[in-house]
């Protein structure tokens, strides 16, 4: 047997486990998750805005739901609300909140709230997981400025 270096068995080691993590985890992801994603754009009114980001929705085989956001140009240590909306963007501003149960409560159990606070150089990231699977017609993530208004809108397809 050929003595190896302690190094070089380490990296074959962590390489292997590596392997194995993806070979497990490619059929689990693959099982049956839906991934949606979209560009952000500024609403039509709000123009002036220089903002860019994306979104992702994966809705899960075991009736879960989770939502990403990443934005850029937004004001800086600002909090921002973020909801999935049921109409598309360019569809009366989006619409209204999507709801798992729509004579529900608006919160973040019944809704998806992906909200964050931006950092010093007006980059937010938010997430959300909520207990349920959201159906076809949560079609759009908003973000909401402060005090409501709708700024920036990405369509999930």
């Amino acid at each position: 047997m050929i003595a190896r270096p302690r190094r070089i068995r380490r990296t074959g080691a962590v390489l292997l486990a590596v392997l194995a993590a993806v070979t497990l985890a490619v059929p689990a992801a693959a099982g049956g998750a839906q991934v949606t994603r979209g560009t952000f754009h500024a609403f039509s009114a709000n123009t002036a805005l220089d903002i860019s980001g994306h979104a992702v929705m994966v809705r899960t085989a075991d009736g879960r739901t989770f939502v990403s956001v990443h934005l850029e140009g937004l004001a800086a240590n600002t909090a921002y609300g973020s909801h999935i909306h049921k109409q598309a963007c360019s569809d009366n501003f989006a619409g209204t909140h999507y709801r798992f149960d729509p004579a529900g409560p608006a919160d973040d159990v019944n809704e998806i709230w992906p909200a964050f606070t931006t950092n010093g150089a007006g980059i937010g990231n938010g997430n959300a997981r909520n207990d349920g699977t959201a159906d076809s017609t949560a079609v759009s993530v908003v973000v909401h400025a402060p005090g409501g208004v709708k700024i920036t809108c990405a369509d999930l397809g």
